[in-house]
């Protein structure tokens, strides 16, 4: 659909300057109405500030009326966009809650592509403005819960991870309620294969070795342990509203088929394309439109194999783990999101293993006792929580590997 009897969609980035903001910018500046009209209008950015230049030139190429940075010299910023686009001078907020104030900017569209549980403020300043959420902060939905949830109205939130991209399509060929299943797929990470075993040793530099996608640290690292879909299990379960004894993950190492939906009658519903996560963002940008040309298609005049294999929960116990979080409610997810990320750090810190990850969050998770009132503030008091009974789990270690 060309959309070409409607003004702009009015766009704001959250997290502009990383991997899913990039690629988003890359959509909108190749997205154009049949008679030549840009589909989208970049109202506001948001990053967090480790790359102005970078971020200068987004600016100066869709002039938004203005920009958040989470830290960083707003003169500096200025000062660079000026060099670029004379005359042109956004407003430019700093500080913590920059993100939130972009968020809710008047807006038809507000992404969120920031990494890790500091985006759930600007999540709920979205949603309270109004905005349709395309949510690539999986975080955010996953540690705020209910919290979000209640914030949203009917069809605001859209996904925009591939998985819950694609079942969101799929949903679509039938009936919410002759759902029998939802299967998250997995690439498996670079140790698709190996038994617990064999994961002792492995070092930050093989787990960051993607074999498909091209992420940040927190994210690739959460691939590797399948903490990562760990997470997405429970955003279906959030998303989609099925339980989540009905929501499996299948490892499928070429990463074309992004996720399935079986039904009651036995059928099941797969969406398939490349990986490139340009085809969620844009979805998730035009929902429930379709952007033309947002990726080459898959290429069926040439032959291809798809293998789907089991998940080794043993070597990979971060699934069942996460459900078993989301199972206990309140704040027990925030506790998994917060203690797994201080866990990541130190692994890459060289202070902890592989497998002391998953395992030191197992730990902390069983000493969390749940705020029984969900709210923005137990949240964050569970993650400060988290976060520092994992710093010291983790200095009990002494800087060796195995708890």
């Amino acid at each position: 659909m060309s959309a070409s009897n409607h003004a702009p969609r009015r766009v704001v980035i959250l997290g502009s300057t990383g991997s899913i903001g990039t690629q988003a910018l890359d959509v909108i500046g190749r997205s154009f109405t049949d008679d030549g009209r840009a589909r989208f209008d970049v109202v506001g950015l948001s990053a967090g500030g480790a790359n102005l230049g970078l971020l200068a030139e987004q600016a100066a190429q869709t002039r938004p009326a203005a920009i958040g940075i989470a830290a960083g010299d707003a003169a500096e910023l200025a000062g660079r966009i000026a060099a670029l686009a004379p005359g042109y001078a956004p407003q430019i907020d700093v500080g913590v809650q920059a993100a939130s104030t972009i968020a809710a900017l008047d807006a038809d569209v507000v992404l969120n592509g920031i990494t890790g549980s500091i985006g759930l403020a600007p999540t709920l300043a979205a949603l309270q403005a109004g905005s349709t959420l395309a949510l690539a902060n999986k975080e955010s939905l996953i540690v705020g819960g209910q919290l979000v949830k209640d914030a949203a109205r009917e069809g605001q939130l859209v996904p925009v991870d591939s998985e819950h991209s694609a079942i969101a399509q799929c949903l679509r060929a039938g009936n919410k309620l002759d759902v029998d299943k939802l299967i998250l797929t997995a690439s498996g990470g670079p140790f698709r294969g190996r038994k617990r075993h064999e994961l002792f040793g492995v070092t930050p530099a093989e787990a960051l070795k993607h074999p498909t996608w091209d992420m940040g640290l927190m994210v690739t690292t959460n691939s590797a342990t399948l903490v990562n879909k760990g997470l997405e299990a429970i955003e279906a379960h959030l998303l989609f509203d099925i339980p989540l004894d009905k929501i499996d993950v299948v490892v499928h190492p070429q990463s074309v088929v992004h996720s399935m939906v079986q039904f009651v009658d036995g059928s099941t519903i797969a969406q398939v394309s490349p990986p490139d996560m340009r085809l969620p963002i844009a979805l998730g940008l035009a929902w429930p439109e379709r952007v033309e040309h947002a990726v080459q298609p898959c290429d069926w005049s040439k032959a291809a194999e798809w293998t789907f294999e089991p998940l080794d929960a043993i070597a990979f116990p971060a699934v069942d783990l996460a459900k078993d979080a989301a199972k206990q409610g309140g704040t027990h997810p925030a506790v998994f999101n917060a203690a797994n990320e201080e866990a990541v750090l130190a692994f890459h810190e060289g202070r902890i293993g592989f497998l002391d990850i998953v395992d030191t969050v197992q730990r902390v998770l069983s000493e969390h006792s749940a705020n029984a009132t969900l709210s923005l503030e137990a949240v964050l008091d569970a993650e400060n929580w988290a976060r520092t009974r994992t710093r010291e789990r983790l200095a009990q270690l002494g800087g060796g590997v195995g708890l």
